[in-house]
């Protein structure tokens, strides 16, 4: 049962690798941020649009590793639609799905589960987390009034 269900994960990851979300160009975007793994080299770049505290559509290109580009995706998915509040719990969740910790598990995180793996393998976490990391720092730098920066995973 559990390989089957390794298996049934590995199939979302690779799906979302393979056909990303959240490609679509955003005008005027009222977030953007750049990302950088040093680990791996994963680069990525997030854009959002925002109403009324509300993620309304989010576009990420990413040039990185499968994980990174599957989490990627599985953010874009997942955030529009959302609020800020929400998308900081989910980006939470991730990070404690991430590192074997316990978390909120009411709430639907979709296809973010399938990155549970991922945990078996340390230096992929990182990988998996760059895309939160950068739209969490670019979310708390505009609530400062901060405009540009640059997010990494290398640790602080």
């Amino acid at each position: 049962m559990a390989e089957q269900l390794d298996d049934m994960y590995r199939d979302i990851i690779m799906e979302h690798y393979r056909f990303p979300r959240g490609h679509s160009s955003i005008e005027n975007p009222d977030i953007v941020n750049e990302g950088h793994n040093p680990v791996c080299g994963d680069e990525i770049e997030i854009k959002v649009k925002i109403e009324k505290d509300v993620i309304e559509t989010v576009s990420v290109e990413c040039a990185g590793c499968a994980i990174s580009t599957a989490s990627g995706s599985m953010l874009a998915e997942i955030c529009e639609g959302k609020t800020i509040a929400e998308v900081k719990k989910i980006a939470e969740i991730v990070k404690a799905l991430l590192k074997g910790v316990e978390y909120d598990d009411n709430i639907d995180i979709g296809d973010i589960e399938a990155l549970q793996g991922v945990k078996n393998f340390p230096v992929r976490v990182k990988c998996a987390l760059l895309s939160w990391t950068t739209l969490v720092d670019a979310i708390n730098a505009k609530e400062i009034g901060k405009q540009s920066l640059r997010s990494s995973t290398e640790e602080k």
